[in-house]
């Protein structure tokens, strides 16, 4: 299975999805022209991982902005992985967010509501 390797820009997010090297991070700020072909091939690549997941199964998104369109795809990203754990798959989500940026906290306790799939809060400081 091929790696995504999605370099960030000011408009779409870095996007790593690894399987080998069990890597499963996405950051930096989404709000693409085009929210549903940016994400496409990240869909098609989870629905071939659900097929022969990792053992454990540890997703990381460090986000600085995202728009509402892309909101709902990290919450069909975040449902793709909750459906692994809901299968008895080993998965964690780890939501770091900036100390300073109440509406990021804010965003990872809503996703944390919604899903079954163990969340961890982490915040950071930008130096």
């Amino acid at each position: 299975m091929n790696a995504i390797n999605i370099e960030g820009t000011s408009h779409t997010p870095k996007v790593v999805l690894d399987k080998e090297k069990e890597i499963f991070e996405i950051s930096g700020q989404s709000l693409p022209e085009n929210v549903a072909s940016f994400f496409a091939p990240i869909f098609e690549w989870l629905d071939e991982y659900a097929n022969n997941p990792n053992e454990n199964s540890i997703v990381t998104f460090q986000m600085e902005y995202f728009n509402t369109a892309s909101s709902k795809m990290i919450y069909e990203i975040l449902n793709k992985f909750d459906e692994l754990f809901n299968k008895g798959n080993n998965v964690k989500i780890i939501w770091k967010f900036d100390e300073e940026d109440e509406d990021m906290e804010e965003a990872g306790e809503e996703y944390a509501d919604m899903i079954d799939v163990p969340v961890e809060l982490v915040s950071y400081t930008v130096d």
